[in-house]
């Protein structure tokens, strides 16, 4: 499932089915009905816009063509390209400005509850433009540090379902329909296999290289800054999360301590953190990255979030990503 599992959701799906009365039952045929024509369509969609890639390897090696087209779809009439503001992404990513909680001292949200936050040069949406079911935006990203300055983060299950999307771009600092830093899109994406293969939760990780069309040569690390990774942190850990709710045109931001589920997952409780978020970055200290939503339950349900935890699984999934010739 793209983006995150909500007990809201799974709540509006319950539905008592009247059991009396020819009209009624007419009614339910022609609904039935409807909604198959409909699930068609929606699986039409996803069809068009996945792709094989080498799932043994968990690699998908993106079209240009294909890429820009999609970057052109969510520039019209979805997301305006503004011009950058006079920010140095740079000085964001090695202590320059950054949001007031970094200097005010570090406190868990009272109460444990997301709320909205101010947009950031190095997170930003997710968009995946096109009839596949989902919203324009369906899940949350951030910019990693890399050799090349062109890695995002992101949940593995937000990127590979059935196949790599093919119609995926990232609008950092994404807010009110605007990306102020541009749209990128992925020349390459790179997931475990054991993702690919079954879905394991603990391997709910996905790297993409992006640029940004009509700008050969730009780097994406020099225009938003990037986020550190962190391998094996300890916990617990002051952390903060942020993501992009499905329906909602900024981000929001909880804080709590980061605690261990287990070896293979962190878990950080926090309420009202809905689908969308899948993806967005767990942080601890100053731009430190410890953790993607995601993982267990696909990100967590309406009171805790989680992240696979960064291990050697995710060092091999970096390295082979940011050391791979570029496509």
């Amino acid at each position: 499932m793209v983006g995150r599992v909500d007990g809201r959701d799974r709540e509006r799906r319950r539905s008592r089915v009247p059991a009396r009365g020819s009209m009624v039952v007419g009614l339910l045929c022609t609904v039935v009905l409807a909604g198959v024509g409909y699930a068609a369509w929606e699986l039409r969609g996803i069809a068009a816009n996945r792709a094989d890639g080498d799932p043994a390897q968990g690699v998908y090696q993106q079209d240009p063509e294909r890429a820009d087209r999609t970057a052109a779809a969510v520039l019209d009439g979805i997301v305006q390209d503004a011009p950058e503001p006079p920010t140095d992404g740079k000085a964001f990513a090695d202590g320059g400005p950054a949001p007031d909680w970094r200097y005010a001292g570090w406190q868990p949200s009272d109460p444990l509850e997301a709320r909205p936050a101010p947009a950031e040069p190095a997170v930003g949406a997710l968009f995946s433009p096109g009839g596949d079911g989902d919203p324009d935006h369906h899940c949350s990203a951030v910019v990693v540090h890399s050799p090349g300055g062109d890695l995002i983060a992101t949940a593995a299950h937000c990127v590979y379902a059935g196949g790599f999307r093919t119609n995926l771009a990232f609008a950092p600092g994404y807010r009110d329909s605007v990306a102020p830093y541009g749209i990128w899109v992925p020349t390459r994406i790179d997931v475990d296999p054991r993702w690919t293969q079954d879905q394991d939760p603990d391997h709910d990780v996905a790297f993409l290289r992006l640029r940004r069309p009509g700008y050969p040569g730009q780097r994406l690390e020099d225009v938003t800054g990037a986020m550190t990774l962190s391998l094996g942190a300890e916990l617990p850990a002051p952390a903060r999360l942020v993501g992009y709710p499905n329906f909602s045109e900024q981000p929001l931001e909880c804080r709590n301590t980061a605690v261990a589920a287990g070896p293979t997952q962190v878990r950080l409780d926090c309420a009202d953190v809905p689908n969308g978020t899948s993806g967005g970055p767990v942080t601890t200290g100053r731009s430190t990255l410890i953790g993607v939503i995601g993982g267990r339950d696909g990100g967590g349900d309406e009171e805790t979030s989680y992240s696979v935890r960064f291990g050697d699984g995710v060092r091999a999934l970096y390295e082979r990503s940011t050391t791979s010739p570029a496509p």
